[in-house]
């Protein structure tokens, strides 16, 4: 994909991404009482009101686009049934499309939810197995024809360790060769996209920072982030707060801000196009200023 090409949503007119002029910033709202970042919103009184502020907070400090999720991602979480997370996550789609002017990415690999939040308002679809976890998706983002983030994916329970402090990460994940397995399945990927009839140009590819890959897996991802950029599709990258930065750095979730600012300005000069962040106020500036230095 050109480095000027722009996504468009035509049903809406709208330009949501015009890429290689800057990164694109998109704030991170958990609707879950488990997520790994301690900052999901489904824990509040009134969830809907609180996802619905972190929205609109995330917009004033230059969130370019928000997503959505209800299922925890993070190491050993626990599965949620589809209709659980539709409970959880399409009144904050409706309410957060009714009353802000910014683009809504729904996080889910399932292909019912992902069209009931689309019919909600929702514009992307950020899917964590890339069209791997349910047979249907592909086929339902061609009839939808909206953007998705095929993200790659090795996670397995078996190789997930919790360490008191510092969270969950992958131990024992073996790859032949990381990046080249990596581009070799993310392209498996973009094949059943594609076959099911999905635009070339809607496709975003995510090298799954933190899914199924050890600390040092994740480390050296990231440094060659360029080559996955070199695939030619735009590129997502989420680091935010992850737990291979917090056993580098021996530290907590909370503690987290200055390494991921590290991975952010390192993400963006490797070509990242968006970030997927927690801290959307200190993340936008990194984005501003590493740009200036790299664009």
């Amino acid at each position: 994909m050109k480095n000027n090409s722009k996504l468009v949503n035509k049903d809406k007119g709208k330009q949501l991404f015009d890429w290689g002029h800057r990164t694109y910033v998109m704030g991170i709202i958990n609707v879950t009482p488990d997520s790994f970042s301690g900052d999901g919103t489904y824990n509040a009184q009134n969830y809907v009101d609180a996802s619905l502020k972190q929205a609109e907070r995330f917009a004033n400090e230059g969130a370019d686009i928000v997503d959505i999720g209800g299922e925890s991602t993070r190491p050993g979480a626990e599965l949620v049934e589809p209709e659980e997370e539709l409970e959880r996550i399409i009144p904050v789609v409706e309410a957060i499309q009714a009353n802000l002017d910014i683009p809504i990415s729904i996080d889910t690999y399932k292909a019912t939810v992902a069209e009931a939040a689309i019919q909600a308002g929702a514009e992307l679809v950020n899917d964590v197995w890339a069209c791997k976890g349910d047979p249907e998706m592909a086929p339902l983002l061609a009839r939808a024809g909206v953007p998705v983030v095929l993200m790659h994916n090795r996670s397995k329970a078996r190789n997930a360790q919790l360490v008191a402090n510092l969270g969950g990460r992958y131990i024992g994940v073996e790859y032949d060769n990381l990046m080249e397995d990596i581009k070799r399945e993310l392209l498996e990927s973009v094949k059943i996209a594609l076959k099911a009839g999905v635009s070339k140009e809607k496709i975003i590819l995510d090298p799954g920072i933190g899914f199924g890959k050890t600390v040092e897996q994740n480390l050296e991802l990231l440094r060659r982030s360029r080559e996955i950029k070199a695939m030619g599709f735009p590129l997502l990258i989420g680091s935010s707060r992850k737990s291979f930065i917090g056993f580098t750095l021996d530290q907590s979730t909370e503690q987290r801000l200055e390494g991921t600012a590290a991975t952010v300005a390192i993400a963006i000069d490797r070509g990242a196009d968006i970030i997927r962040v927690h801290d959307v106020k200190e993340m936008a500036l990194v984005a501003r200023m590493t740009d200036a230095l790299t664009r």
